[in-house]
């Protein structure tokens, strides 16, 4: 089995507001023992401390190769004046990576809704089943419009890729050579949507061009289930929302067959979001 894990660890915070990565490794421990992580909210330089988190998880998974992605990147007002504050995402993979991409995804200019800057990051891994396209984001929150652009996005990206995998690639040399992206893919991470909302059923949209469309990986194993929640679930807070779900894993069409099983995990509290398991065959 291939196993997938996608978090969003949100810098270590956990519920009762204390930060602790080593708290997030023993949650993960427990959970299960993955080829892919993808997590969410890693930082650098932010409060409490300055610490720099992607160094801090690459320690603390040894056996992985870890990639980042960098969405906001500024000089920190605190600490030396060179130091800069990082904020991103991070994706842990035990099968070697043959391609890394970053993806600066739409910022629209919304100057009455608090946003920042998103990401995506795309690897090609190496897996025991053959070549395998994996990618994580984190859709922005406060804004519907933006949220909405970035899923278009994602979209124009998986279609880009997907006519990369189709086709011979030119003969090329040094940074010309022309790396693996794979067919198959999943996509992971913190969508900032809620089951059902216009922007889950846009990304769900087929494509008309042959491209594989995305199918959601939680429908696939559990047809007709509602959807776990994996926020919320250990608020708190006493006027806090019921428990709902922002994290997903989608895989593309071509891969619907080998999609066995999808969990949230739902007992531990090392973040306010939950860890979402999806295995293949």
């Amino acid at each position: 089995m291939f196993k997938l894990v996608t978090w969003n660890i949100q810098s270590g915070r956990s519920p009762d507001g204390k930060t602790d990565l080593d708290r997030i490794i023993a949650c993960l421990d427990r959970f299960c023992s993955f080829d892919v992580l993808c997590v969410q909210e890693v930082s650098s330089g932010y409060a409490p401390g300055l610490d720099d988190q992607f160094a801090m998880l690459r320690q603390r998974l040894p056996g992985y190769t870890g990639i980042s992605a960098i969405a906001c990147d500024t000089v920190s007002p605190q600490g030396p004046a060179a130091m800069r504050r990082r904020f991103g995402i991070m994706m842990f993979s035990r099968h070697p990576v043959l391609h890394a991409l970053r993806h600066s995804l739409p910022w629209p200019a919304e100057p009455d809704v608090m946003s920042m800057p998103r990401a995506a990051l795309e690897l090609t891994v190496a897996a025991p089943g053959g070549l395998l396209r994996v990618a994580s984001v984190h859709l922005e929150v406060f804004s519907q419009r933006q949220r909405m652009a970035q899923v278009e996005r994602l979209r124009e990206l998986h279609r880009e890729a997907s006519l990369h995998a189709r086709c011979a690639p030119a003969p090329g040399h040094g940074p010309f050579a022309a790396p693996p992206r794979a067919m198959p893919a999943l996509l992971a991470g913190d969508f900032n949507m809620l089951p059902g909302s216009p922007e889950h059923q846009r990304l769900l949209a087929p494509f008309g061009d042959g491209v594989q469309p995305w199918r959601d990986c939680w429908q696939l194993a559990q047809p007709g289930r509602r959807h776990a929640p994996t926020v919320g679930l250990h608020d708190q807070n006493p006027d806090a929302t019921a428990p709902f779900t922002f994290d997903y894993v989608f895989a593309s069409a071509d891969l619907a067959g080998r999609v066995r099983r999808v969990r949230v995990d739902a007992s531990e509290q090392g973040s306010d979001h939950q860890a979402l398991l999806v295995e293949l065959e």
